[in-house]
């Protein structure tokens, strides 16, 4: 045990710290707190690791590492703390595009459920740019976060199945590799896609356009294949003018020009079924560029809400994804994997994998009407 010397008064430790430290503005460090204490930096490792019963320090000598943990501010330093124990308690987290509204309010849940669980987020956004994802996991990897949650770009595959083979935590969410075994959290796209073209058939639309993206994330095909199911399962054609793909990366100007063009008089269809929000948003301005009444003379539909498409008049009919449902999944099934992988679990070390496809909802608003041929 360390010998305990009588110490000054805990503000009277603040004051004069505090002093030293505005001098040298340095970063308060757990030799600094040993020094104050009159103690070892082992035995306030063990005081804020929570080991101090097991190593029998005093209450008195704990009381003392505490308070000037809370005098000086003092804050651990994650980078070391995960050299010494294998653990930063951070998770990283890798989205398309952290500024879209589906991603932002999925980030915000992400984080909140991790605190719960004691854990602090990285954000980064690889803008479906497989280079750019590369890197950003480089970069994590580097910072020794403790899990991943990955909204994977095509292209890194081979990078995606590095993480399993050093069987570093890992969660996909809204996408996922099928030919790579790994834990992930999905809507049921197909399904989705399936019941929101079907909404638009028995309300009466028979000319039925879809715009999506060019694009072979498994996500996307999901709601090209599920909307084409449903017009084949109602035996209503798909014409080739019905169908429009617009390039990811395309700026806004150029893909509202697009629609506008796709929604031309002599082709436009009766109703139209946006696959992401972000579409729909550009198809409102296209449609407001035309002066196309909705949904008098054409219905709209989308895939994921918006706050926009509530408070559209008319507002916009869409299928909804479990967006708090999915951040909290996403997270559980991280923490136990992370939990399970460090003998914290209630297994037996194997670590098992998780594929967890929640339903979209049909949220009924203002952007289609029932034709009168239904009623």
């Amino acid at each position: 045990m360390d010998r305990q010397k009588s110490p000054p008064p805990c503000g009277m430790i603040f004051l004069r710290y505090a002093k030293t430290i505005h001098k040298k503005m340095k970063r308060v460090s757990l030799k600094d707190i040993a020094r104050e204490a009159g103690v070892s930096t082992t035995t306030v490792s063990f005081v804020l690791n929570g080991k101090a019963r097991e190593k029998r320090i005093s209450e008195a000598v704990c009381q003392r590492v505490q308070e000037l943990v809370c005098a000086l501010k003092y804050k651990p330093n994650q980078v070391a703390r995960g050299l010494r124990t294998g653990q930063t308690k951070t998770i990283g987290l890798m989205v398309e595009d952290i500024s879209n509204n589906f991603f932002a309010t999925l980030a915000r849940i992400i984080e909140d459920e991790a605190d719960r669980h004691g854990y602090k987020v990285l954000y980064c956004s690889t803008e479906n740019n497989t280079e750019k994802a590369k890197e950003l996991l480089q970069m994590l990897h580097h910072r020794q976060i403790d899990g991943y949650i990955i909204t994977p770009t095509n292209g890194i595959e081979e990078e995606i199945r590095e993480l399993l083979q050093h069987k570093r935590p890992m969660v996909l969410i809204d996408r996922y590799f099928p030919e790579i075994p790994t834990n992930y959290v999905m809507v049921d796209n197909f399904r989705g896609a399936y019941m929101a073209t079907e909404y638009l058939i028995k309300s009466g639309y028979r000319k039925i356009g879809i715009v999506t993206l060019a694009s072979e994330q498994v996500q996307m095909q999901d709601r090209l294949e599920g909307f084409m199911a449903a017009m084949h399962q109602y035996k209503l054609p798909v014409r080739k003018y019905d169908l429009k793909k617009i390039p990811f990366e395309q700026q806004r100007e150029k893909t509202v020009q697009e629609i506008v063009r796709f929604l031309r008089p002599a082709t436009r269809p009766e109703a139209v079924f946006f696959t992401t929000n972000y579409l729909g948003i550009y198809g409102l301005e296209a449609i407001k560029q035309l002066g196309i009444p909705v949904p008098e003379e054409l219905a709209v539909i989308s895939y994921d809400d918006h706050d926009l498409f509530r408070l559209h008049n008319p507002s916009i009919t869409c299928m909804a994804q479990p967006i708090a449902e999915i951040g909290r999944q996403v997270v559980q099934v991280l923490v136990r994997e992370m939990e399970e992988q460090n003998g914290n679990g209630n297994g037996n070390g194997n670590v098992n994998v998780n594929q967890l496809v929640l339903p979209a909802s049909l949220v009924v608003r203002s952007s289609c009407a029932l034709q009168e041929w239904v009623i």
